[in-house]
């Protein structure tokens, strides 16, 4: 396995900025890691076609050039679902078109850092999740909390959706959405009685969030590989 699948419990809890910070922390350690975005909404125009921010910032951290299209190969303008986007588009979401780009990044890397869309359970189409991802490209997960109110409930509904599914949760990661939450040493405490997993890190507000400061409140020892090529 040398790739790591990054969901959240939700959309806009900092995924791209912990899979920034987790690919630079990795790479402090000696270790030449990709990222990848398989999906993408709220793509914008360029001349080369649609680009994504989010994969363009994975991209750009990346130890290698790779091709866009392989770091990001569903690319929509919307910002919406990606089912419905996909949709609108006239585009089918294919897994195997996921795993042709993940294969080729994976052959260039020690590790891939995948971020996913929104939560766990994002629809796809055709009957398909964003959870189908991790499950074809046998990934361990990694599962971003954003600190707020409702954070427990999440992070507790995702850990058994990713057991359920049989995924395995590597670690998670608590990212500090609200600076003024109320009782947050209270709910890093249940945090860690609720989820039964390595804790990687506490990432605080930072602005801006610079991958390698980032990378200062994460520890990746838990889930680094085992051994330098």
């Amino acid at each position: 396995m040398s790739g790591l699948f990054v969901t959240g419990t939700d959309t806009n809890c900092g995924k791209t900025q912990v899979s920034l910070g987790l690919m630079a922390a990795l790479q402090a350690r000696g270790w030449n890691l990709l990222g990848m975005k398989p999906v993408a909404t709220g793509c914008a125009p360029s001349p080369a076609g649609l680009r994504n921010h989010d994969a363009l910032q994975l991209l750009a951290q990346g130890s290698a050039p790779a091709p866009y299209r392989r770091v990001n190969p569903y690319a929509f303008a919307p910002p919406i679902a990606p089912h419905i986007a996909a949709a609108e588009a006239g585009v089918e979401i294919e897994l195997g078109t996921i795993e042709t780009a993940y294969r080729a990044l994976e052959a260039q890397a020690d590790r891939v850092v995948v971020e996913g869309a929104g939560g766990w359970r994002v629809p796809l189409g055709s009957g398909r999740f964003l959870s189908d991802i991790p499950k074809t490209l046998d990934l361990d997960v990694v599962l971003v909390i954003g600190l707020k109110l409702g954070c427990l409930n999440h992070a507790r509904l995702t850990l058994e959706a990713i057991r359920s599914d049989g995924c395995r949760l590597a670690g998670w990661i608590a990212n500090q959405l609200d600076p003024e939450m109320a009782s947050r040493d209270a709910n890093l405490a249940t945090l860690h009685t609720l989820l039964d997993a390595p804790c990687l890190g506490v990432v605080p507000r930072l602005d801006p969030p610079v991958p390698d400061d980032l990378a200062g409140y994460i520890d990746p020892g838990p889930i680094e590989p085992p051994a330098l090529p």
